[in-house]
């Protein structure tokens, strides 16, 4: 289950509903050509994705386990929530229309602040594209959902994840617990990023 992170912003009404229609909304340009709202056609897709372990056993928050009804009511919830302002699960696919990668954003509109969670597929991991792809999502988390907070985590035994986000320029705030759908508990390295210090990086 995703928490928010440990430093508290305060909103406006008028930003909190700014940020609540931004993730209704969810304009993908910024996140390139192949991004596209998961739907239930990509079920199969994110269903293989995630049946790797390469892929999935870092990740706390994923339904397990992955089967097309539990991905299917991943994707449903998350709609819901989408609805809401407050979440968008987004599905990258690849030249031949087949699910390369996904992104999780988890949103708290009365707090300008957001997570996200996400993946590549193995075959594409370690090619050197983690870094600018996680680099356009906290771009496009910044500039198009309006939030002033980024907080991630990474599990303590993924060093590959760790290196693509203090690479961005997120702050280490130590460890905290990440609590899995089914309760269990995965010790987790904690960062945070400001929009003024992600702006202040891209000069």
């Amino acid at each position: 289950m995703s928490a928010p992170p440990k430093t508290v912003l305060t909103t406006t009404p008028k930003e909190e509903a700014a940020i609540r229609q931004a993730v209704r909304s969810a304009d993908l340009s910024l996140l390139g050509p192949g991004a596209r709202i998961a739907g239930p056609s990509h079920i199969e897709g994110l269903v293989a994705l995630l049946s790797d372990p390469a892929v999935s056993a870092p990740i706390y928050d994923l339904p397990r386990p992955i089967n097309p009804q539990t991905v299917g009511a991943w994707i449903q919830e998350t709609a819901r929530l989408q609805a809401l302002g407050e979440a968008v699960l987004v599905v990258t696919l690849d030249s031949e229309g087949q699910v390369a990668g996904y992104s999780r954003f988890t949103v708290w509109p009365d707090r300008a602040s957001a997570e996200i969670a996400g993946a590549r597929r193995a075959d594409l991991q370690n090619l050197g594209g983690g870094k600018s792809g996680a680099a356009g999502s906290f771009n496009w988390m910044f500039e198009a959902l309006g939030v002033r907070l980024i907080g991630v985590t990474a599990a303590t035994d993924n060093p590959r994840s760790a290196k693509v986000i203090e690479a961005a320029g997120f702050v280490s705030m130590g460890q905290r617990d990440a609590i899995r759908p089914d309760g269990t508990v995965r010790a987790s390295f904690y960062w945070e990023l400001t929009r003024e210090a992600w702006m202040a990086r891209r000069g």
